[in-house]
């Protein structure tokens, strides 16, 4: 029998879409699959938030460029990383001074503080933060999966990476001590979760969603994120401690609480942390209203709905040091949460080409990484280049948050093979994800607390 070549791209289309629609299955059955044990919530009463003010940063990853900013391993390691590791001080500093000046009271931190968890660069992210400490503004910090027991913190030369210290867990609660492990009210002794007040009346539950204890040396860090089953035991106790004191509460961590476009939890479910929808519905019974996040390094704000249960805001906010390069200002009155935001990337460099250089690099480094993944799908060449322009426009349209669908550019799939027009249509659902922001608004808006 004649092996006829449209036959068997049909066959090889249709083995290829079935296990593309189980490893989506697959990941998405990860995340709703749980083995742990909740308590929620079941009073009716909620205590009043405190009026105050405060700042959020996040993912600012300090790289000290001692460290090398040249040659292959370098350049191998920027081709699809939206960070702009060079001028992360430089940018990070112009923050703090931002923040020193907005009238703040405190500052939360949502994790990956340095590059890839290099002992040199959290010494000097944390004297970064001294400079707030020194003008009476409080400065509270979490772990994210780059910061500990890093197995990727190297020094580049050439066309070599050479390995330089990292830090443990008990160091990082060393080195941060001014930054909320000092004064913490409450320790969770199996992770590095903690509870801090920042003025009467309101706690700061910050939340150590990381899994740093699975890295292994030589190995690459792991991203996911998790609460162990003593950490929710922990955290249930601190919320029952907190209601019975009438203490409002406001949560950070590094991961996702709440999916922020349809379809996340199926191409990046390790962006949320696992089980996130029972940990939601878990602060929620406790009339949990905002929890602060990063990770994503994008500028996006959604409400999850949990029924009786309540709701919770998860109020993700972008890298310090990825376009757009925010700061989010936070003021509560009224019972109500006001949030704004301020965009570092078009002010630290006025009248230059930074923010356009930087714009070009961020969308070419989702191009590379985009085109790597297609590749891998046997989608190359003029494929390959238009689906992966629609992507980076996605992903840009996201990072700087309030989507607006009618900029999305237009897109002929007649130009596609049929190998193309087939993986576009299995991949759309990204697409139609990140250009449908799910409310409320992302840089600017108001989130009643009551």
């Amino acid at each position: 029998m004649r092996n006829h070549p449209v036959r068997r791209i049909l066959i090889i289309s249709v083995v290829a879409t079935v296990l593309i629609v189980c490893t989506i299955c697959a990941a998405a059955g990860f995340q709703r699959l749980s083995n742990l044990n909740f308590q929620f919530g079941t009073s009716s009463a909620a205590a009043a938030y405190p009026n105050t003010k405060f700042a959020v940063v996040s993912d600012t990853h300090l790289y000290d460029t001692s460290l090398g900013t040249a040659g292959n391993a370098f350049e191998k390691c920027m081709e699809s990383d939206r960070k702009l590791l060079k001028n992360s001080e430089e940018l990070i500093s112009f923050g703090m001074k931002k923040i020193e000046a907005s009238g703040a009271k405190f500052v939360l931190v949502t994790g990956d503080l340095t590059k890839d968890g290099e002992l040199l660069n959290h010494q000097k992210m944390a004297a970064q933060l001294s400079a707030l400490r020194k003008q009476g503004i409080k400065v509270y910090v979490v772990p994210g999966n780059h910061d500990v027991s890093n197995p990727g913190a190297v020094r580049y030369a050439g066309n070599k990476e050479t390995t330089v210290p990292n830090i443990t867990a008990a160091q990082f609660a060393e080195i941060y001590k001014n930054c909320g492990y000092g004064d913490a009210i409450l320790r969770d002794p199996s992770s590095l979760s903690y509870v801090a007040q920042p003025q009467a009346g309101l706690w700061i539950v910050a939340l150590d969603s990381c899994r740093y204890s699975e890295n292994k040396p030589g190995g690459t860090e792991t991203v996911g994120g998790r609460l162990t089953q003593a950490e929710v035991n922990w955290l249930e106790g601190v919320l029952g401690k907190a209601e019975q004191q009438k203490k409002a509460v406001i949560v950070m961590q590094h991961h996702g609480i709440v999916e922020h476009w349809k379809g996340q939890s199926s191409l990046h479910p390790d962006y949320l942390v696992k089980d996130y929808q029972n940990i939601g519905k878990l602060l929620a019974s406790y009339h949990v209203r905002a929890a602060f996040t990063g990770h994503y390094h994008a500028q996006d704000i959604t409400e999850g709905t949990f029924g009786t249960y309540g709701s919770l805001y998860d109020i993700e906010t972008g890298s310090m040091i990825t376009p757009p390069c925010p700061v989010r200002y936070c003021t509560i009155s009224a019972k109500k949460l006001n949030v704004s935001t301020e965009r570092m990337i078009g002010e630290i460099h006025p009248g230059t080409d930074f923010q356009k250089n930087a714009d070009i690099f961020v969308r070419k480094t989702i191009l590379n990484e985009a085109n790597e993944v297609l590749n891998k799908y046997h989608v190359v060449g003029n494929d390959a280049d238009l689906i992966a322009n629609q992507v980076a426009s996605a992903f840009v349209a996201h990072y700087n948050g309030d989507e607006d669908p009618t900029k999305r550019p237009a897109f002929d799939e007649s130009k596609l093979s049929l190998w193309g027009r087939i993986a576009y249509a299995k991949e759309r659902y990204v697409l139609d994800g990140l250009w449908n922001d799910l409310p409320p608004a992302d840089n600017k808006c108001t989130i009643p607390l009551n």
